[in-house]
């Protein structure tokens, strides 16, 4: 009998900016992709602006960029997390930010 396959953890993180310019959100996004990008155990990962297009009550638009990060396991993530590149890249953007959510699932 095999042993039931753990999770994969869905990272999402949005950032609003102090500065919300096109610049600043793509400044933001080429970080992400230089310092977020593959580390072991990432299944998928992207990063893009605020989607003009997508303007629907129900949609959130209290954002201006958006990560997302599909890890194997939980124990990938707590790998990552405390990489040298993602803790690089929080001490390089921080001061960027007037907020971070994080949106974290455990999906089959």
């Amino acid at each position: 009998m095999s042993s039931p396959v753990p999770p994969m953890l869905v990272h999402n993180v949005y950032f609003t900016l102090h500065d919300g310019s096109l610049e600043a959100c793509q400044k933001l996004v080429e970080s992400c992709r230089k310092h977020l990008t593959g580390h072991p155990g990432v299944m998928y990962s992207s990063a893009g602006v605020l989607s003009d297009s997508l303007a629907r009550p129900v949609n959130d638009r209290e954002f201006d960029v958006g990560l997302h990060v599909v890890f194997r396991s939980m124990a990938d993530h707590d790998a990552y997390q405390k990489h040298p590149r993602h803790l690089q890249f929080i001490e390089e953007n921080k001061p960027t930010w007037r907020m971070v959510r994080v949106f974290d699932a455990e999906v089959d």
